[in-house]
């Protein structure tokens, strides 16, 4: 299967991918120990919620709750949030980290494209890095659509065609013929959401859009970070063998030597959109 079709098959993606968050926390870390932003993401992320009290939020692909795990301090109070992930694993992580937490917090397996929710039912609907996963896109942002409240809003974050560009020249020629790594060719550019043409897909659905760009780039200073951030892309049925791994240490570990660094472009945003 390829690439552009894995990102898309909800089998692969609860079952190998996300099954549990080993492989979103392998690239998240190299984005959180590695980024040159001002701001940190989630918090950036979640002063674009606008969130007042007793507001209703429903969550789409929530993952481990990072979102909430890293501003539940700021949350303001009477909220109602419902966290819901295609992976029960994902959806299990997220509780047990905010179980605790003293605000109404409710989980469920759940996918995009049939919400089991009532019509209007909340304010703010939010989908991260996720919508490119949604194998019918118009269905699942109509779902979006029919749940939120009117004048509700929709934030949803995804990358751009430039998202971590300079990856696939950082593989040694040697190594092209390993297919399924991100490394090997972009990612960014097969996505079906992206910020490139996700305004033309939220137009049919949504009143007014906005796009708010995240200033960030990586200056990656050690080897192992990159590579757990590679091989997390590695199509399950892969066996890459070590020699391919030592051969990527001792590359980018000269690189980094020689250079102090190795420079990344990152290309993200989020869409806000109201009804």
């Amino acid at each position: 299967m390829e690439r552009s079709e894995l990102f898309q098959d909800s089998a692969y993606l609860q079952k190998n991918q996300y099954r549990d968050s080993r492989n979103l926390d392998a690239r998240a870390a190299l984005h959180r120990r590695f980024s040159t932003a001002v701001a940190d993401w989630q918090p950036w992320v979640f002063d674009l919620l606008k969130l007042e009290p007793g507001m209703r939020v429903l969550e789409c692909g929530c993952g481990p709750g990072w979102l909430w795990r890293e501003n539940v301090a700021r949350l303001p109070a009477n909220c109602h949030i419902t966290l819901t992930d295609l992976s029960p694993g994902m959806v299990a992580e997220a509780e047990a980290a905010l179980a605790g937490s003293g605000h109404h917090f409710e989980f469920q397996q759940a996918n995009i494209q049939a919400l089991e929710f009532a019509d209007e039912t909340f304010d703010v609907v939010v989908a991260n890095h996720m919508l490119y996963h949604v194998p019918d896109l118009p269905q699942g942002l109509a779902e979006v659509r029919r749940v939120l409240k009117q004048d509700g809003r929709f934030i949803a974050a995804t990358n751009g065609n430039k998202h971590m560009q300079e990856l696939p020249t950082l593989v040694p020629e040697v190594l092209r013929a390993i297919s399924g790594s991100t490394l090997v060719r972009g990612e960014s550019q097969m996505l079906p959401f992206r910020l490139e043409n996700g305004r033309d897909a939220l137009e049919p659905y949504f009143n007014t859009i906005d796009l708010h760009l995240y200033a960030d780039s990586l200056w990656v200073t050690e080897v192992e970070p990159l590579l757990a951030y590679a091989f997390s892309m590695i199509k399950p049925e892969m066996d890459v063998p070590e020699t391919a791994a030592a051969h990527l240490r001792e590359a980018w570990a000269a690189k980094i030597e020689a250079e102090g660094g190795i420079h990344i472009s990152k290309d993200s945003g989020v869409f806000e959109a109201q009804k």
